[in-house]
């Protein structure tokens, strides 16, 4: 017989919160079985929630640098690259609002 974890032992297991752990169980995004009003949870439960919830790796963690190239810094050359640059004649002009000191009953 399958040995049942309760909401708070998935989520330290996880490393989460528990109102994580029930918020999805009761939008049925992670696999549960409910026993009356409990959320209730197998090891196979637990295995399908982190499979559900993994990250696959980015193809640009796999690249290799070639030998003799000097090393960039990653973040710059990914900002750079992800980032489109405005285009400043398109770009619309943004003002500042006059203060509205008059609404506090203050002198300025």
């Amino acid at each position: 017989m399958p040995r049942l974890y309760r909401p708070e032992d998935i989520a330290e297991t996880l490393g989460c919160s528990t109102w994580w752990v029930k918020d999805r169980a009761r939008r049925r995004l992670i696999p549960h079985t409910r026993v009356g009003r409990a959320y209730r949870f197998t090891a196979e439960h637990l295995a399908e929630i982190i499979r559900i919830n993994e990250e696959p790796a980015t193809q640009s963690a796999h690249r290799v640098r070639p030998p003799g190239k000097p090393s960039e810094a990653p973040m710059a050359s990914t900002q750079q690259s992800c980032r489109p640059q405005p285009d400043a004649s398109s770009a619309p002009r943004l003002r500042a609002r006059p203060p509205r000191r008059s609404q506090y009953g203050t002198a300025a």
